[in-house]
């Protein structure tokens, strides 16, 4: 694997460990690259900026409380296209409930960005059901 590679599945993991499963907004919020496109249900949601990441943050927090979610674990990770500043990763992923009983499996293809020497995700696209935090903006 290579040395940028590895950078990007390090920046992606730790967005979600740190990140995601830990509500930490600042952690997320740094994390992406904006704008920050989201493909889900075949719609694409457009977030222009972190302001308009944040919009819908705590909705999504009380929409995943509601389906019993409690941390969503990463089962595999792997970058299957890229170059030094993009790197494509295909991710394997878990929503676990307090119990770290599992309630839904799914894919997930992120696409990782290298800007002024920070990777973000920039790109989204997941077979996800449940919860998911979408943009005013869509097409």
């Amino acid at each position: 694997m290579k040395d940028f590679e590895t950078e990007a599945i390090n920046a992606a993991l730790y967005w979600n460990e740190e990140g995601f499963n830990k509500r930490d907004k600042k952690i997320t919020i740094k994390g992406l690259h904006f704008p920050h496109v989201r493909l889900w249900k075949n719609k694409f949601s457009i977030f222009k900026d972190e302001n308009a990441f944040l919009e819908g943050y705590e909705i999504q927090t009380k929409n995943l409380q509601k389906e019993g979610w409690d941390h969503t674990v990463t089962l595999d990770i792997k970058a299957v296209q890229s170059q030094e500043e993009k790197v494509h990763l295909l991710i394997h992923q878990s929503r676990r409930n307090k119990n770290d009983e599992e309630y839904h499996n799914f894919q997930t293809l992120w696409i990782m960005t290298k800007i002024n020497g920070r990777w973000g995700i920039q790109f989204r696209s997941s077979f996800l059901e449940g919860a998911s935090q979408i943009s005013e903006i869509k097409i």
